[in-house]
């Protein structure tokens, strides 16, 4: 497979211009408008934040790819899928209260906001993963598959399960429906706290298999039955019902590159990293630590796989700033250059690179061209 083109611009801003305005000329030497968007829907996968995190991306930011999406004649929309966990985005709307709580809205974005797995994280399409070894079918958003043409805008920063958290985990876990990220997350099913659990029967409305059953006055889930689908998680009024996250974290990062190249396979697609505020865990905390390196800059490319070594490279090659988590355990482990290994010495990034070249989804080698 050829070098691909990763462009990169830095930080760096003097009067008469903005980061904003950047991002777009990045964007376009990167070549985004080879693709034709005329009258064509545009799905821009993002992070909204979760309430109480301040780290995730701007929506100033989305608004400057969506700008130019628009010049190029395309209809955009912002989107996501729920998350698995308990949180401010277990269903779409209090996911998208927590959108507009974080400054996401058509008004300062200037497109609307789409949940691709619906109301309830149900809302999914069955997507064949070709050359998949660990899946076979994915289970994504509906809206992301609905959509001409994907573009993700992601956040750059660490992650305690994949080593950090770049283009394709914003593709592949983020674009998974809740039954598509238990599938990711686990090699199990889910279960019951009984401690939590009022009897309501809720779960036994939606399950299809009669894997749910009353056991005294607690729900318990028969896993002879249950096929994992997730839809109990998020019908329960009291978030009784836990998924398992028993999964390795090299397999979970191979099922999240056979997700990628899922959603992305048969259409044009686009990705875009900040490199800024780079937090050693997700975005997905109610929180987040002190970023543990300077920020570095804005990448892009139409390669998902090249986007993340670059990015990774970039983050690998900066100082550690004093005070943080990174520093701390630098301390610790001086003779370990892999700032992500550091933090998360359990994680292994390199098997999500690894697996996702395998799947013809990218190329680890890359010519970074910067623009300024």
């Amino acid at each position: 497979m050829p070098t691909s083109k990763v462009y990169f611009t830095n930080l760096r801003t003097f009067v008469g211009d903005s980061l904003p305005k950047k991002l777009k000329r990045l964007i376009k030497a990167a070549g985004i408008g080879d693709i034709d968007f005329t009258d064509r829907y545009a799905a821009i996968k993002i992070h909204f934040g979760e309430p109480g995190n301040l780290a995730f991306l701007r929506p100033n930011y989305a608004k400057a790819v969506v700008d130019v999406v628009k010049e190029l004649g395309g209809k955009p929309f912002l989107t996501d899928c729920n998350t698995l966990y308990v949180g401010g985005r277990k269903n779409a709307l209090d996911h998208l209260e927590s959108a507009y709580e974080n400054g996401f809205s058509p008004f300062s974005t200037g497109c609307h906001i789409l949940i691709a797995d619906g109301l309830k994280g149900t809302d999914e399409a069955l997507v064949p993963v070709e050359g998949g070894e660990y899946v076979k079918e994915a289970k994504i958003g509906r809206a992301v598959m609905d959509a001409d043409i994907f573009i993700s805008l992601s956040h750059f920063k660490g992650h305690e399960a994949t080593g950090f958290g770049g283009a394709l985990k914003n593709i592949g876990m983020g674009c998974g429906s809740r039954a598509g990220k238990m599938e990711m997350h686990s090699a199990g099913k889910p279960h019951v706290d009984q401690d939590l659990c009022v009897g309501c029967r809720m779960c036994t409305k939606v399950c299809a298999h009669g894997g749910t059953t009353l056991d005294g006055k607690k729900m318990r889930i028969d896993h002879s039955k249950c096929v994992g689908c997730g839809r109990c998680i998020g019908v329960c009024p009291k978030d009784a019902i836990l998924p398992a996250s028993d999964e390795s974290n090299d397999i979970l990062n191979c099922k999240i590159a056979e997700y990628a190249k899922a959603v992305v396979d048969g259409r044009p697609s686009f990705h875009i990293s900040l490199v800024i505020d780079v937090s050693p865990y997700c975005d997905c905390h109610a929180e987040n630590d002190a970023a543990v390196v300077p920020d570095v800059g804005m990448f892009a490319s139409f390669d998902p796989v090249a986007l993340d070594m670059a990015c990774a490279d970039a983050v690998n090659r900066q100082p550690a700033i004093a005070n943080t988590l990174l520093a701390e355990h630098k301390e610790e482990h001086p003779e370990d250059h892999d700032h992500f290994h550091v933090i998360s010495p359990e994680t292994n990034w390199v098997s999500a690179i690894d697996h996702a070249v395998k799947l013809g989804l990218g190329n680890r080698e890359y010519e970074l061209i910067e623009v300024k």
